[in-house]
């Protein structure tokens, strides 16, 4: 018999990693379009990119790391709530448990032996996974998120650096809205890849998004090139 995959186990890292790598070339293009569509070297260009890099990397490690702790935060206050109930109260918990089961499609006789064998064997995890939704898979890890975000970020962000150093100065606009609309297709065909989604549409969804980002960006740089000329 063939075996499922299944991806949801991969849901923590893929979401932040996802997330940093079409930061990393979104924002870092968008920067490097706005300031070369003011300004004809590449010395303002390559100070811009690099400054983006540094500065997103570090600031969506930050960012992630003290979102998902918030959300750990909260994880570990309601798991020792619960914890203190089931101590406490262990027959209503054993009730609270058999009725979500019920509502689940059991019957009560059958609800209530796998309650009670789920609670002989476990009790915190039994709530924790039916009763609160926390697992192992799924719970938050501030470290691991913020480390596959950063990382990520560096490693999307170091493409539109490259064609801000090669790409020809009176053209850099051009040459950065290709290479990135390329650069965010495949991070859009390895992210459906491995969270196991059609591929199609999550390439237009990044792409659509990216141009619109980019366009924005290339129209402030204009703008503000011309009233200072």
């Amino acid at each position: 018999m063939e075996v499922e995959n299944h991806y949801i186990n991969r849901s923590g890292w893929l979401r932040a990693a996802v997330l940093g790598a079409n930061d990393g070339i979104l924002s870092t293009t968008s920067l490097v379009i706005g300031v070369a569509a003011a300004s004809a070297s590449r010395e303002p260009i390559l100070l811009a990119a690099v400054a983006g890099l540094v500065a997103g990397a570090l600031s969506m490690a930050a960012g992630e790391y003290v979102s998902v702790s918030s959300q750990s935060d909260v994880e570990t206050a309601d798991l020792k709530r619960e914890r203190i109930a089931l101590e406490t109260m262990p027959e209503e918990e054993l009730e609270e448990l058999r009725d979500i089961y019920v509502q689940r499609g059991l019957n009560k006789e059958l609800a209530t032996q796998v309650a009670e064998a789920l609670m002989a064997h476990d009790a915190l995890e039994a709530h924790a996974r039916d009763e609160l939704g926390i697992n192992e898979i799924t719970q938050a890890n501030p470290l691991m998120a913020a480390f596959a975000s950063a990382t990520s970020f560096i490693t999307g962000g170091l493409l539109p650096v490259l064609v801000a150093f090669f790409a020809p100065i009176k053209d850099m606009v051009l040459y950065q809205y290709g290479f990135s609309i390329l650069f965010l297709a495949l991070s859009g065909i390895l992210a459906a890849k491995a969270g196991g989604s059609k591929t199609i549409k999550a390439v237009l969804r990044i792409c659509i998004w990216g141009t619109f980002a980019m366009a924005t960006s290339a129209l402030v740089g204009y703008i503000f090139g011309v009233q200072t000329t």
